[in-house]
Order: structure tokens, then C-alpha cells, then sequence
């Protein structure tokens, strides 16, 4: 085969910035510079036992996949290449497994090969960067009698419910297959979501709140900034909800029937977090609206005041141009006491419009929208 030249693939990192990278075989293994180092956890379990261990040495594992027990390998950290190379010699993973594991940004799917069934899924971490959301991509190879799971990242850990269940051996989990293993992680990785989506709906009160109260420009900007994250995570629920849609679907000899009965509450799930990012979604397009016709409500406010004024001043400067002007005979002009008499008159002007404009509610802001 020819080498590849002159092309390049445009690949994400982690702080969300860019890079060119030239395209590799699907034999090469080529991780990215800021992924962090791997570390590999072993949890064997079966009814009545578990072990769980941090593996330095890979050739331990192998012992393990000759037993009638459940093995469960957990790589965190995609940033080892020796570590990833052993891992696909060990489970005889196709080139292009592991390809689609470091890539990182891949779609939600699922792949089947001779013996494993590859699962592609992404996580919404508990705590974001920032204000702005980000997903990570969780990878799962599922075997016979064991499942492979990487994770970009080893800060957050995802699954650590599903690990105390098998610790204390609570329900079910210990006494099913590996099917029934990634039924439960998958069903961790769909739950994850809705702490975010609450994060997300008290984000959006907040901002209807800012968009009737006290409108401005910031406003605007993290309006369509909420705009743009439900856009991104209805683009991260939707493949994830066809891909779990295709395992209850597709006759795959890795998962049993039983295990499909249980898939389909995880699909549930999942619909149900798309019903909510599609609420917010329209809730976030309502704020728009909300924040128009408080910054309009705001501008009628400003005129009214400046045309009360103006029809405040308006006379008295009618009275003081007239008196202004250079006639020798001006009727009053000789009076002793004819400033204080303009003066009285003018201020009686004014008090007179300011009474008939408080009369006719002119100058109640009880029912603006916008309040200083």
C-alpha cells in the first residue's frame, strides 16, 4: 500500500483548541500529546466473589479471562501508546477499534466485528469548564466473558456507583454475564445527564430573570451562548439514542434477550433526556423574545420620561425667549417685582404639568418591566 502524503485530519484536544495531524494507518497507533497517561483497573467478579486490582503489568490480565467470572478492564487515560498496543495484542481488537477509541470525537455508534461488540457513547462530566459544555467520549468493547471500557480522562469517575454495587454485591449485577455489565455502565453514562440538564434549567431561570429585570448586552451574549450548548447536546443525545436503539434492535449473539428487556428502560432514559433538552431548547429561543420586549419595554420607559420633560420645559422656554428678546417696550419688563412674577409663573407651570401627568399615570413606574 501507498504511504499517505499531503493529507491532514483536523483533530480536537482537550483544551478545545486545534491541531493538524497527518493521517496514520489504522496499525499505527497515534495518541495525542495531551492525553493523559493510562491506568488500567482489573475488576473480576461472579456470584459470592470479587476482586478488584490496579494492573501495572497487562500480562496479569490474562489469567483472569480463562476463568468462568465476569472481567472487567477500565482504561483511563488514552495517553499511553506501549499500554494500548498490549491492550489490542491481548484481546485481538481490529486496527480500527482502537482508532475510533483515540479519536475521541466520534459519533455515538455501534460496531459489531467477529467477537466484540464495540459501543461509541459520550458522557456529560458533573463538573464543566467553565460555563460552556463539553462531552468526553466513553468507548466499550464488549466480549464473551468480558468488557473493555476506555475513558479519556481518569478525573472523574463515571462509574463508580456500578463499582460499589459489584463491591457490595447489591442486586443483580453480580450474578449476570458482561451484557448485563455494559447495560449498567450504559445506563450510568445516560443518568449522568440530567444533573446537567437541572444545571441547565436553573441556568435558564436565571437568565429569564436577568432578561426581565435587568436586560443588557451580557444578556444577549449568554443567551445565545445557552442557545448554542443545547444545539451541541441534542447533537451528542440524538446518535446516542439510535445506538442504543440498534443493541435492542439488531440480533447480536453478545446480548442476550433478558438483557435487552433491560436496555430498553436505558433507551427510555434516553428519550426522556432528549424530551428535556427539546423543552429547553424552546425555552432558550423564548428567552430571545423575553429579552426584546424588556429592553423595547425599557426604551418606551426612557422616551416617556424624555417627553414629559420635554413638555416641562417646553413652555418655560417659550416664557424665557419671549422675555429674552431685544424689545425695548416689553409688557412688564419695568415692573419692580416682574422677575418674581415670571418666576412664580413658569414654576406654577411646571408643578401644574407635573400634576396633570401624575393624574394620568404618566409618571407611575409600578407597571414597567424594568426597574433601576
Amino acid at each position: 500500500m501507498l504511504p499517505i502524503k499531503h493529507r491532514y485530519l483536523k483533530k480536537r484536544t482537550k483544551n478545545k483548541e486545534f491541531y493538524d495531524q497527518p493521517i496514520t494507518l489504522p496499525e499505527n497507533i497515534v495518541v495525542d500529546k495531551n492525553s493523559q497517561n493510562s491506568q488500567v483497573c482489573l475488576i473480576d467478579y461472579r456470584e459470592n466473589e470479587f476482586i478488584h486490582k490496579e494492573i501495572k503489568d497487562l500480562e496479569e490480565i490474562i489469567p483472569y479471562l480463562d476463568r468462568e467470572s465476569v472481567s472487567w478492564i477500565d482504561i483511563q487515560g488514552l495517553g499511553s501508546e506501549d499500554v494500548l498496543k498490549k491492550i489490542r495484542q491481548i484481546f485481538n481488537l481490529h486496527p480500527l477499534v482502537l482508532e475510533d477509541v483515540i479519536n475521541g470525537v466520534e459519533r455515538p455508534k455501534i460496531e459489531e466485528y467477529e467477537e466484540q461488540l464495540i459501543i461509541i457513547a459520550r458522557i456529560a462530566p458533573p463538573k464543566r469548564r467553565g460555563d460552556s459544555y463539553y462531552s468526553e467520549q466513553v468507548s466499550f468493547v464488549l466480549g464473551r466473558n468480558y468488557l473493555l471500557t476506555f475513558q479519556e480522562e481518569s478525573e472523574n469517575d463515571y462509574f463508580g456507583g456500578v463499582r460499589l454495587r459489584l463491591r457490595k454485591n447489591k442486586g443483580i449485577i453480580s450474578k449476570r454475564k458482561a451484557d448485563y455489565l455494559t447495560y449498567a455502565l450504559l445506563d450510568a453514562v445516560i443518568d449522568n445527564f440530567f444533573p446537567l440538564l437541572e444545571d441547565y434549567g436553573e441556568r435558564i431561570e436565571a437568565l429569564e430573570q436577568e432578561a426581565i429585570i435587568n436586560p443588557n448586552r451580557q444578556t444577549l451574549q449568554n443567551i445565545y451562548q445557552i442557545k448554542q450548548e443545547f444545539l451541541q447536546l441534542r447533537r451528542t443525545i440524538w446518535p446516542q439514542r439510535d445506538a442504543i436503539n440498534s443493541l435492542i434492535r439488531d440480533s447480536s449473539t453478545l446480548i442476550s434477550d433478558e438483557v435487552r428487556i433491560y436496555l430498553r428502560d436505558c433507551y427510555d432514559h434516553t428519550v426522556q433526556v432528549m424530551d428535556l433538552v427539546e423543552n429547553y431548547r424552546e425555552l432558550a429561543s423564548s428567552l430571545m423574545d423575553v429579552y426584546l420586549s424588556a429592553v423595547s419595554n425599557k426604551m418606551n420607559e426612557i422616551m416617556k420620561s424624555l417627553t414629559v420633560f420635554s413638555w416641562i420645559f417646553l413652555p418655560l422656554t417659550f416664557i424665557a425667549g419671549v422675555y429674552g428678546m431685544n424689545f425695548q417696550y416689553i409688557p412688564g419688563l419695568n415692573l419692580r417685582w416682574g422677575f418674581w412674577i415670571c418666576a412664580v409663573v413658569m414654576v406654577s407651570m411646571a408643578a401644574g404639568l407635573l400634576l396633570f401627568f401624575w393624574r394620568r399615570g404618566w409618571l407611575d413606574n409600578s407597571s414597567s418591566i424594568h426597574r433601576d
